[in-house]
């Protein structure tokens, strides 16, 4: 079961405890009735455990759970999932999946494979931009080598009339992406934009200086786990900021793609476009492939756009774990795909 992991003695209870909330689930339902487990309280309970004990559960059950969130391996895999979200009314952000590269053929080729992916949208006619990570195209091996290599990308958008997201990755990184962000626009390049993480406590300070140049944005709470120096642990805080920062980016007069998948935040991300009488044009929602789709759909039928961004690619593990990690439903999809197993 463990892969030849080294087990602590906390991991091989999670992992204990975990196959034991999958007997209880597999029990019949007139066994379970009455138990804990099916109250909201223990649920997350469930939850949290289930998501401590990712990196034991067999990677064949995480492949599973994340055909939701993963559009393939491939190019024509992400193509396909594009083109239907496409002809039901959603734009789309692709994005290829790795990170972290410390070697430069390897960046390099990246930065081929990017350039490929407008090629093809062109190609395809697909209502598509892509996003991409400092760290798979250089940046921990050499600042000059990752903006090279992010020009060349940005370069191949504008000809094709198209657009690149700069990902925000941890907080190692947010100083060196954002300089990158000033110098790409100071050469001319407005079809790039940026994230900012409402969980980082110096974001206000970054929106501040963003929006004196009219910064395109991505606003979302942030994925990374960090120290409480560095980023709000509160989720009110958080939630708090996320508004705060909206406001100054509209205020400010920047695009603002709105990220969330938080139905408080939507909402008021609703006030705030009504207050400003926002236009289609200076906004859109953002939302992940496969997460929240009911609430996807409820904010395209009330008349606003919306992004959503398909990865691919076949380093989907690491994205997978995180992504399952903060998806609330996870412990009903982990649970089924594990009762499910060679069905």
């Amino acid at each position: 079961m463990f892969y030849g992991r080294k087990r602590s003695d906390k991991a091989e209870r999670n992992c204990l405890h975990l196959y034991a909330c999958v007997a209880i689930f597999s029990r019949p339902v007139h066994h379970r009735q009455d138990a804990f487990l099916f109250n909201h309280r223990t649920m997350s309970l469930l939850n949290t455990l289930i998501s401590q004990s990712l990196p034991y559960v067999p990677k064949a059950i995480v492949g599973r759970v994340s055909q939701r969130y993963i559009a393939g391996e491939t190019l024509a895999d992400a193509v396909r999932v594009v083109r239907s979200l496409n002809a039901k009314g959603f734009m789309a952000t692709l994005d290829l999946l790795g990170e972290d590269i410390t070697e430069r053929a390897s960046a390099r080729a990246m930065r081929d494979d990017c350039i490929a992916m407008f090629e093809c949208i062109k190609q395809e006619r697909l209502n598509s931009n892509v996003s991409i990570k400092p760290s798979q195209l250089g940046l921990r091996i050499e600042d000059e080598l990752c903006l090279t290599n992010v020009r060349d990308i940005v370069e191949a958008a504008r000809v094709r009339n198209n657009f690149v997201r700069i990902d925000m990755e941890d907080s190692s990184t947010t100083s060196a992406t954002l300089e990158m962000y000033r110098r790409l626009r100071g050469e001319g390049y407005d079809n790039v934009g940026v994230v900012i993480q409402a969980y980082l406590r110096r974001s206000e300070a970054d929106v501040r200086s963003l929006v004196d140049m009219k910064a395109n944005i991505r606003i979302c709470k942030g994925i990374y786990i960090e120290p409480p120096d560095i980023a709000f642990q509160d989720r009110d805080e958080i939630r708090r900021s996320f508004v705060l920062l909206l406001q100054m980016m509209i205020e400010g007069g920047c695009y603002v793609g709105i990220a969330t998948h938080d139905e408080y935040l939507v909402e008021k991300s609703f006030d705030l476009i009504s207050q400003y009488k926002l236009q289609p044009h200076q906004y859109a929602f953002q939302m992940l492939l496969g997460v929240r789709e009911q609430l996807r759909d409820d904010i395209r039928k009330r008349g606003h756009l919306l992004r959503i961004y398909v990865p691919y690619g076949r380093e989907w593990y690491a994205y997978s774990l995180r992504r399952l990690k903060e998806n609330p439903e996870i412990a009903g999809y982990i649970v089924k795909a594990m009762l499910t197993k060679g069905r």
